[in-house]
């Protein structure tokens, strides 16, 4: 355990995403998600795993990983097949988080699910959650911290 540092972000979490640099994605999937081969195709190679709730894990995430604040889809949810505008409860819980993360409203664009298939296996990294509802895939994109003011 570190102090300020979320208990569900282990250290291969950790690892990963003080290796990923501006504009890189990260993935985070539910459990239906085919994360393991998806994840054999991204630049860390490997799968990573947090076994909590899709909401829970982005909370965690986004507490220390900022969002791209120079592209619209920094954040982006798996569409509903043949439902594209429909939002289910896991991604209104997951926009509560980044919107709580950022202090203010970002909406999450969506992604039709071969297109968000495809954006996957280019991610930087997969982190399969243990999410039992259907859509609780996301993307991130990453941002920049700025340096301190003199």
């Amino acid at each position: 355990m570190l102090k300020g540092i979320n208990p569900l972000l282990n250290a291969d979490v950790l690892q990963a995403l003080r290796a990923m640099g501006h504009g890189d994605d990260l993935i985070i999937a539910d459990t239906n998600f085919p994360s393991d081969s998806v994840a054999k195709q991204t630049v860390f190679g490997k799968l990573l795993r947090i076994d909590a709730p899709a909401a829970e894990v982005v909370k965690a995430v986004l507490s220390l990983y900022p969002l791209d604040s120079f592209v619209n889809d920094a954040a982006a949810r798996m569409e509903i097949v043949g439902k594209p505008n429909e939002i289910p409860p896991v991604q209104k819980e997951v926009q509560q988080e980044i919107d709580a993360a950022e202090g203010k409203p970002w909406p999450m664009i969506s992604i039709e699910r071969y297109a968000f298939y495809e954006r996957a296996k280019k991610a930087y990294c997969v982190i399969q959650t243990g999410e039992r509802r259907f859509y609780g895939c996301f993307a991130f994109r990453k941002g920049v911290i700025p340096p301190d003011a003199e």
